[in-house]
């Protein structure tokens, strides 16, 4: 006998938690190869999964809408009511270890690196302690490979920062950008020359963060692309360093500008570099397939307020990026 389209059954013999869990995260991607890939399987079988709900239901939940596809009525729905479930059970781990340890509140674990904190987050982070002071916030102070691994082993929630290569398992969600500058030491020869090239900074030796760090390859890839010859006098960690050095006449260096603040001005010289270098984006960076914690999605939320449409405000994650 046929199954009535009014009248879904569901069978409770199997795995209820797969398909509801594609379900819900490509109505939440509005793409099957977008979900496949967040849930680390294949697109075959996600539309599997796809398929057999849809079977199960008795009803159509999902359509194209040009290059997305979009929940019909029967499935947004199923997707009001799946998704807490998806959601209570992915957050399950986390909500028992906070349970057991009393923090009613909970914790928010952010890596960052050395930069971003002290120039980026601090507003940020009043205005979330002013908002959620029973929050436990610890900041990670990591750089590069290391806040990667940190957000893949989920001992932290989300990163902060800056990404060239942005990896298949991530997300990066550029939010600021901030100009290349070069600084120099007032009384430089550079400092009152009218326009800047590339090659007007071969005679004077650079002060650069180490070789790993994503400014060195930057610069390295730029005078060689261009076929200038430079020459680093000194490498040092720590954009607070860099800028003392210089102010101290060691060299001269290429920076983000958003290490620059007002007190700089009175011993260091700025001109962009915008035509030669590109502009520095910073962000945030989430595990794709993720679903952030409450304390997490207020965190993001401070930075990139539209983040979140009001359908993702509590499903963790950006509808398209």
């Amino acid at each position: 006998m046929a199954k009535s389209p009014s009248q879904p059954r569901f069978s409770y013999k199997g795995s209820r938690l797969k398909p509801l869990r594609a379900f819900c995260q490509v109505a939440r991607l509005g793409s099957v190869s977008r979900a496949a890939e967040a849930l680390y399987l294949s697109q075959p079988a996600v539309t599997l999964q796809l398929q057999a709900l849809e079977r199960e239901v008795g009803q159509r939940l999902l359509e194209r809408n040009g290059r997305r596809l979009a929940l019909t009525r029967e499935g947004e729905i199923l997707y009001e009511l799946a998704r807490p479930l998806v959601e209570g059970m992915d957050g399950l781990e986390a909500t028992f270890r906070e349970r057991l340890q009393g923090l009613d509140a909970g914790d928010l674990n952010v890596a960052a690196g050395s930069s971003t904190i002290l120039y980026l987050l601090p507003q940020i982070v009043a205005r979330f302690r002013q908002a959620h002071a029973d929050v436990r916030l610890s900041l990670h102070n990591v750089t590069g490979a290391g806040g990667l691994d940190l957000l893949r082993s989920d001992a932290v929630d989300l990163a902060v920062g800056s990404m060239l290569d942005v990896p298949s398992d991530l997300d990066y969600l550029p939010v600021y950008r901030f100009e290349p500058m070069l600084i120099m030491p007032p009384g430089h020869p550079l400092a009152d020359k009218a326009e800047i090239a590339l090659a007007d900074l071969s005679p004077y030796g650079l002060i650069l963060p180490p070789q790993r760090l994503t400014t060195y390859r930057m610069v390295d890839l730029v005078f060689q692309q261009a076929r200038v010859p430079y020459t680093v006098a000194l490498e040092v960690g720590g954009w607070e360093v860099i800028k003392q050095y210089v102010a101290m006449g060691m060299g001269i260096s290429i920076v983000t500008a958003i290490c620059l603040t007002e007190a700089d001005r009175a011993r260091l010289v700025s001109r962009s570099l915008a035509n030669f270098f590109p502009a520095r984006s910073y962000g945030v960076v989430m595990r794709k397939g993720k679903f952030l914690s409450p304390q997490a999605r207020a965190f993001v939320s401070l930075i990139k307020p539209e983040l979140f449409t009001p359908r993702d405000a509590y499903a963790g994650g950006p509808s398209e990026r």
